[in-house]
């Protein structure tokens, strides 16, 4: 208990301190700052004043900053995961629409099912449609942005 008090009028006197400043030119032309008064050389004394420590903070405050660093560092977490699933999506229609243009573009016997769920071979004119569309879906899934 008296540690604490002694520590506590300690903290309210430093801030009275100041200390004494010489500043003066030695023989070699260079200018010098010292706690010591130069011996056969003029000086000029500056008193410049003990910058003042700031308060310790409170536990509360501590607990408080503590809270939002927290809250941030979790809200930057968050927003990377939300930017990570984002382009995963993203790469994934990629791959897919260059997947259903790579099977339009190497042709050979391409199907379709029509209303009723039968199978229906598709003509040429249907083939250079779909892949024109193909071609479409992977220039806009596979955009940078």
């Amino acid at each position: 208990m008296k540690a604490i008090v002694a520590i506590a009028i300690a903290s309210l006197v430093a801030p009275l301190a100041s200390a004494e400043l010489y500043k003066y030119v030695d023989k070699n032309g260079r200018t010098v700052y010292s706690d010591q008064p130069p011996v056969n050389m003029d000086s000029k004394q500056i008193n410049a004043s003990v910058g003042t420590v700031a308060a310790p903070k409170s536990a509360v405050d501590r607990d408080k900053d503590l809270q939002k660093t927290r809250k941030e560092t979790a809200e930057k977490q968050d927003k990377a995961d939300k930017a990570d699933k984002l382009a995963r999506e993203q790469e994934a229609r990629c791959n897919q629409a260059r997947e259903n243009q790579r099977a339009y573009a190497e042709g050979g016997r391409l199907y379709k099912y029509n209303d009723k769920g039968e199978r229906e071979f598709m003509g040429d004119d249907e083939i250079a449609r779909a892949q024109q569309k193909a071609q479409r879906d992977v220039d806009e899934a596979c955009k940078k942005t």
